[in-house]
């Protein structure tokens, strides 16, 4: 039996703006630093087959973000995407890995291309999964009107109660309704890293409700858009061909990033490294080293 299958991740934690966030590492000492950032609603543990093929290379890192995981939940709800860089920033530094890899999916790729623009001089290359045209874009109506929108849906959500669900299998099939490509295998250990058991044994999602209402008007089009044009490592960009999120090729944020690759993959959505990993992996191997 291959060793690296059954391998499991050190637990670490580290404190940023007061919160106690997790963060597990894979090895291996002495190779180059990649950074995992997931997505939001998800998890570290998420990165779990990248990580045991990107190791073989890379001295793998994968983040709890605030609110998901096992880290912290933010008091009062901070959970702009400008927070999750800024924790990103003190991960890197405790890391002190520098220049580093960074891959980030959906949530977490904006993140990491924002971190990328900001500190362009601290990231060797970079692979953003889904990234591009997400919350950093949806800018509708005035500066007043979406921060009444963003106030309106704060205050609804604090009515809302986390969702349980009676037993594992429940929650599973949850897991594979929002991905339909998803495997029984990879669905079962996305939910068990994903969940914590109530007393009764029922089983809710460890991510904080408050992380749904990513505040989008602190940052703007126009800050975004001056952050990417930033980036002067390689960029590899990935999409699902049959994903909700926005064609990274027709982007105009995309477009400001000057060294940019981008891989479509098809039969894929949203979380593409887990639909097409096989594909998702020699693409990300063949860019990193190149």
């Amino acid at each position: 039996m291959d060793s690296s299958l059954s391998l499991e991740p050190v637990s670490h934690f580290f404190y940023s703006h007061r919160l106690k966030l997790q963060f597990w590492d894979w090895g291996s000492k002495g190779k180059p630093a990649l950074l995992l950032v997931h997505g939001g609603l998800d998890h570290a543990r998420s990165w779990d087959w990248v990580a045991r093929a990107l190791r073989e290379d890379f001295h793998v890192y994968a983040l709890d973000l605030r609110g998901h995981g096992n880290s912290n939940w933010a008091p009062g709800a901070l959970y702009s995407v400008l927070e999750h860089v800024l924790d990103l920033a003190t991960w890197a530094d405790i890391i002190q890995k520098e220049p580093i890899y960074l891959l980030g999916h959906s949530l977490g790729a904006i993140t990491t291309l924002l971190y990328s623009g900001t500190f362009p001089e601290r990231v060797k290359k970079l692979v953003a999964i889904e990234g591009i045209g997400l919350p950093i874009q949806e800018r509708k109506g005035t500066a007043p009107e979406r921060l009444r929108k963003w106030i309106d849906r704060t205050r609804a959500g604090e009515g809302r109660a986390p969702h349980s669900y009676p037993d594992l299998a429940t929650a599973v099939a949850r897991m594979k309704e929002a991905n339909q490509f998803l495997s029984d295998e990879v669905a079962e250990h996305l939910t068990l890293h994903g969940t914590n058991w109530n007393a009764d044994g029922s089983m809710v999602w460890k991510f904080d409700n408050y992380v749904r209402l990513l505040p989008t008007f602190i940052n703007t089009p126009a800050d975004s858009a001056e952050i990417l044009q930033q980036i002067s490592c390689p960029t590899l960009l990935f999409w699902g061909r049959e994903s909700f999120a926005k064609d990274p090729e027709t982007e105009p944020l995309a477009q400001g990033i000057r060294n940019r690759q981008i891989v479509k993959v098809d039969r894929a959505g949203h979380w593409l490294h887990h639909d097409r990993l096989d594909l998702f992996l020699s693409e990300t191997k063949r860019f990193l080293s190149d």
